[in-house]
């Protein structure tokens, strides 16, 4: 994840066909739950904390990275295959731009994660700290040894396999890591019906500045169609 020069980054609305509200909160909350799936085989270190230890450094640079942005591919578990535009504003922030010809957009701006969809005209919200953004947005990142399943070291690959029912519920987040420079490189999220919803992101900028209105909630819409308004 190289440091990039300092950019501003305009705010686009762009999204993808066919994902509904509910998928389209699994991808968002993959850096945030729709977050590689939770490999048969992955083999944790004796002993919790040693585990929990090599996953704690880990999540201790991804923390470190407070504004990022990149484009992202997602593979949903029927194969479907759907791309896009991330970004990120530690503590609390984030956003994902679908490509066209989606209606689907996602926003947490810190106190809350909403999912729009255009073409519906509807939209649903959740409390930020209810969902595992709380987690992988917070300023920095806690993994307690009840909270890391499994740690597996490879050459080319760190993953971190994530479990609490009380942020996760039934679903299990793996992340995979560099094992040198500790960059994000792909999450899945495996649900309570054992479905994987993968995501990959490359052409990652850090050191970004944004455009005031990227992680703007429209609490005034969201409000309305939540009432059943017009």
């Amino acid at each position: 994840m190289a440091k990039q020069n300092p950019a501003t980054v305009v705010d686009r609305d762009s999204d993808v066909p066919g994902m509904s509200r509910r998928k389209a909160l699994g991808a968002g909350l993959g850096l945030g739950v729709s977050l590689m799936a939770a490999a048969t085989g992955l083999l944790a270190f004796p002993g919790g904390a040693r585990g929990a230890d090599a996953a704690q450094r880990v999540a201790d640079h991804f923390a470190s990275v407070k504004t990022m942005t990149g484009e992202f591919i997602q593979f949903g578990p029927n194969g479907e295959q759907t791309g896009g535009k991330f970004f990120i504003d530690r503590p609390g922030k984030l956003r994902f731009n679908y490509e066209a010809p989606s209606a689907v957009r996602v926003i947490a701006d810190g106190k809350a994660v909403v999912i729009g969809n255009r073409k519906l005209r509807t939209w649903d919200l959740y409390p930020l700290n209810k969902t595992p953004l709380k987690l992988l947005l917070a300023d920095r990142i806690d993994l307690s040894a009840d909270m890391v399943r499994s740690v597996k070291e490879d050459p080319d690959l760190i993953t971190i396999v994530l479990g609490n029912k009380t942020i996760f519920g039934d679903s299990t987040i793996s992340l995979m890591f560099d094992p040198k420079s500790f960059e994000l490189r792909q999450w899945t999220i495996r649900d309570a019906q054992g479905k994987d919803t993968s995501v990959m992101i490359f052409n990652v900028q850090t050191g970004v500045r944004f455009a005031s209105n990227v992680f703007k909630v429209p609490y005034d819409q969201v409000h309305k169609r939540q009432r059943g308004g017009g």
